[in-house]
């Protein structure tokens, strides 16, 4: 199996030449962002990523932003999929990142908004993986996983961090049984959260030692899983980014890291974690092996 590192364009600006040339150089085969609303815009990301021969992720929002819009009811989150849908198949996406509904539904609500979300996405065909995030359906575990009883079928892209500081804590309690999740992970969005916060200052500092080291074993899940169904390729966004999530200093508000540093140190370490763990796992499986 292989490991595909895509890049997140979230604050990212430049021009296409620049950005080709920054991924491969870093060992990205595609990028991540949003998908434009604007037909015309769409049709010149497509230009860009083919002149650039670059994959594409496609980011969209079901509630319009981030912060879904509180009056929109769950038809209209439908209609926003199914037109997003469409325009991710129109610009070439590998499949759609989703980041759905809204955290303030009862369950009754988030379930029939799921069951209509997948029931579009496979009758169109694409692959709709739906990112767990806060203000969205997904910002914790213990809904998560309701959702995931009475919609067994959902797919999911991983970005633990959030589900990290809205329970306040590593989930690395025996109670903690994370696996109907890990297993249904279609894509991983690697950005190291601890118990105050979605973002680590730097994932390689010492004493985030723990939180990195519980975030690489729950992405040694899902990549078991991914083998285990015959996968030959795993996707992995290093999604480290601004807009206050890279710490800033008091009264200036100067960053205290360079945010594409972060994300270019966290594909280098995740490409070298993945060779180490599939190295580590071919020899487990052929020393069991009667």
């Amino acid at each position: 199996m292989r490991l595909d590192l895509f890049r997140s364009l979230w604050g990212w600006t430049g021009d296409w030449s620049r950005c080709g040339a920054e991924c491969r150089e870093n060992g990205f085969v595609g990028v991540e962002a949003r998908l434009p609303a604007d037909p015309f815009a769409r049709r010149a990301l497509k230009a860009s990523l083919e002149n650039e021969g670059l994959g594409y992720i496609a980011v969209v929002f079901t509630g319009g932003d981030v912060i879904p819009d509180q009056r929109w009811s769950v038809a209209q989150h439908c209609d926003r999929l199914a037109e997003a849908i469409e325009g991710a198949r129109s610009v070439g996406a590998r499949f759609i990142n989703v980041l759905p509904g809204n955290d303030r539904w009862p369950l009754a609500q988030q379930v029939a908004f799921f069951g209509q979300a997948q029931a579009l996405a496979e009758a169109s065909g694409m692959i709709c993986s739906f990112e767990i995030h806060r203000a969205t359906s997904l910002y914790s575990p213990w809904v998560a996983l309701d959702v995931i009883a009475q919609v067994p079928n959902l797919r999911f892209t991983a970005d633990l961090s959030h589900w990290v500081v809205v329970c306040e804590r590593l989930l690395d309690d025996p109670a903690d049984d994370l696996l109907p999740f890990l297993t249904r992970v279609h894509h991983v969005q690697a950005r190291v959260g601890y118990d105050q916060g979605p973002q680590v200052p730097h994932p390689a500092a010492p004493e985030y030692a723990k939180a990195l080291a519980w975030h690489q074993a729950m992405w040694e899940t899902v990549w078991a899983t991914h083998r285990a169904d015959g996968r030959d390729v795993t996707t992995l966004t290093p999604e480290f980014g601004p807009d206050g999530y890279t710490h800033l200093l008091p009264f200036t508000r100067a960053p205290i890291a360079d945010t594409w540093e972060l994300n270019r140190w966290m594909a280098r370490s995740e490409r070298d974690h993945f060779l180490e763990w599939s190295e580590r796992d071919h020899f487990t499986a052929w020393s069991e092996t009667p």
